[in-house]
């Protein structure tokens, strides 16, 4: 169904319509009606499949009657505040809020931390309808008085229930206190467990439930396939995927940042370009990781699920869970961030024996298993430990690798020192001059020589002053 029929105006048609999208999603019909009638919405959809423009179009057209060319902050009040848990969500919705709005005079903005705040404090000042932040950096600006919320009409929750699961509810509560009590109030996301639908009922008002697939459903667009592969052949098997399918844009999920950083440095020694992001790096460190991974400067970006949620990656082709979430439900949204917008996708995962109990409730969240796939000899027949993804056989002549007993390389011997003393050999007594050598297997239980003038192992270690003659 076109978008003509939501009732939307011109302008925001004329926007749709430069972004290239002809035809309504199911989120976005069931869920623009309730919310430009001002209902509190609950929605639930599946990830990629447009909630965005389902709550930013409805906002834009409700706030454009008091739009204003003034250039006085006065007439730019923020009447929508739009939440959401990670920076690069923020900026994603920000970006999408400017492309649906660009005909209208509405100002927006987002603010997250891990940046500079002065920027984003002159903006502010100047005016804007509608902000987009996240919570921590939000009550930043709170503390330095350079927000005023007390005209806020709409709010949005989105990603709902990493906001109120994961613990910003803290934070949350006390962005609540100062908003106006009468609001509308908008919540978006992928997934929706019984305990947060009933925490949802703390802050909306007799919603209407938009759910367009059975709760905590991927896309079916996605294949789900898999390897069981041993935990130290991985790096060698997702090498072997990656450029013997000639993948152009990989996203790789890890569990823990240290273990993201290190497989980037492992694949580019494997001479594949790869980039990471998690929530050690930088802000702009994110930014620019994940700029170079959409313009296909590198081909894999490695994440941990900093990068599970939000992600709006166009015509993302591959999702590899190098190693499987904890949460069968983070899996889901993981695997969301291919098979957008109408376009098919694949999620390959590497299984190990550790990992088997959350294949089993990944499985049981997707009610359907994972297709099996065969290894291939690669990653059968050698760890991945080396730095090379190829394998190259060594030498019947020579052992493929050295033997841990193995001695090191002798070093060059040193100069004698004047004296005739060698310190590259070990120490030997001189024997006197009318001593005989012993035969070999003989062992002498003699003393040394009492009188003898020279003393090697006192002048060896440096200590004793020759005897005086």
């Amino acid at each position: 169904m076109s978008f003509e029929t939501l009732g939307l105006m011109p302008e925001l048609l004329h926007a749709i319509a430069d972004q290239g999208y002809t035809e309504a999603t199911p989120i976005q019909l069931k869920a623009i009606p309730p919310v430009l009638a001002r209902h509190d919405i609950m929605g639930c959809a599946q990830t990629g499949t447009g909630k965005t423009a389902g709550f930013a179009l409805p906002i834009l057209q409700m706030l454009a009657p008091q739009q204003s060319s003034s250039p006085s902050p006065a007439r730019h009040p923020i009447r929508a505040l739009i939440l959401t848990p990670t920076r690069e969500l923020a900026a994603q919705v920000e970006e999408s809020v400017r492309a649906y709005g660009k005909y209208l005079a509405l100002r927006s903005t987002v603010v997250f931390g891990g940046v500079d705040i002065d920027p984003q404090i002159k903006v502010l000042r100047g005016g804007v309808e509608i902000l987009v932040a996240t919570p921590g950096r939000l009550l930043d600006h709170v503390h330095q008085k350079t927000v005023n919320l007390s005209r806020v009409e709409i709010l949005v929750l989105d990603e709902a229930d990493r906001m109120l699961d994961m613990g910003f509810m803290p934070d949350i509560k006390r962005i609540l206190a100062l908003l106006p009590q009468q609001r509308q109030n908008l919540m978006f996301s992928a997934t929706f467990s019984d305990e947060i639908k009933r925490l949802a009922g703390q802050i909306l008002r007799s919603p209407v439930m938009v759910e367009v697939a059975r709760r905590n459903a991927p896309t079916e667009l996605v294949t789900h396939q898999m390897y069981e592969v041993e935990a130290e052949r991985k790096r060698a098997l997702l090498t072997h995927l990656i450029k013997s399918r000639d993948m152009r844009q990989v996203l790789v999920f890890v569990r823990m940042k240290r273990d993201a950083n290190r497989l980037m440095r492992e694949l580019v020694r494997d001479g594949v370009a790869a980039t990471a992001i998690h929530s050690d790096r930088t802000q702009g460190e994110r930014m620019q990781a994940l700029e170079d991974f959409k313009q296909g400067t590198v081909n894999v970006l490695v994440a941990t699920d900093i990068a599970a949620r939000g992600l709006d990656i166009e015509l993302l082709p591959y999702v590899i869970n190098y190693e499987l979430p904890h949460v069968a439900e983070d899996y889901i949204h993981r695997i969301g961030r291919t098979g957008r917008a109408g376009s098919k996708g694949e999620a390959i995962s590497l299984v190990c024996a550790d990992e088997h109990r959350m294949l089993d409730d990944i499985e049981r969240e997707l009610k359907s298993k994972l297709e099996r796939l065969p290894l291939p000899e690669l990653a059968r027949g050698r760890p991945s430990g080396s730095s090379s993804g190829t394998h190259h056989a060594a030498p019947r002549h020579a052992p493929a690798h050295k033997p841990a007993h193995a001695k090191p390389h002798p070093k060059p011997p040193a100069a004698p020192l004047p004296g005739g003393f060698d310190f590259s050999k070990p120490y030997e007594a001189k024997l006197a001059d009318n001593a005989s050598a012993p035969t070999p297997g003989h062992i002498s239980h003699a003393r040394p020589h009492a009188k003898s003038g020279r003393r090697p192992m006192a002048a060896l270690l440096g200590g004793l002053a020759a005897k005086k003659s």
